[in-house]
């Protein structure tokens, strides 16, 4: 079970997604999906992604977190905004090139008016192929992190072919 929570508020087109605790690959299917639902609302104007709460994240939930960059950038061209408190969540940010795709921000916000997504069970070939996409996002940022992130991502497709062979 996690030992995180993602937290969402939405005002006149601004989305606000707040994590925190502890923000792992299992949590990543329920942000997915909520994330799908985001890019689907016409009036997204823009997204601000509070870390400042958060004590660990994976290399999924960022590769879903650059997602709303990339929505943003074919969407309206804007960047969304990350605030991180955290000097080792900051440093692993721009290590990993969001300091290219996000505006991120040293401050914190209030805690109101915001809910909690509510949790998504997804099954193990669901879950594989959000690791996937979320880790194909991440290599897009920047050639370190294709370098990076290339040999697990063919690992976890020929796991995903191995799988839908057994299927067969």
């Amino acid at each position: 079970m996690p030992s995180g929570r993602i937290l969402f508020a939405i005002h006149h087109g601004t989305y606000v997604l707040k994590f925190v605790g502890e923000v792992r690959a299992a949590m990543c299917a329920t942000l997915d999906n909520f994330l799908e639902s985001m890019f689907g609302d016409g009036e997204i104007s823009s997204i601000l992604i509070d870390l400042t709460q958060t004590d660990y994240i994976d290399s999924t939930a960022l590769g879903l977190i650059a997602k709303t960059a990339v929505f943003l950038q074919m969407h309206n061209q804007r960047k969304p905004i990350i605030l991180s408190t955290h000097e080792d969540i900051t440093r692993l940010l721009e290590s990993m090139g969001f300091d290219q795709v996000f505006i991120i921000l040293a401050c914190e916000c209030e805690e109101k008016c915001i809910d909690e997504l509510p949790a998504v069970e997804p099954s193990e070939q669901e879950m594989m192929q959000k690791v996937i996409s979320a880790h194909r996002v991440l290599m897009g940022l920047s050639e370190q992190n294709q370098e990076t992130f290339k040999n697990l991502v063919e690992t976890l497709e020929q796991e995903q072919q191995r799988q839908g062979e057994d299927r067969i």
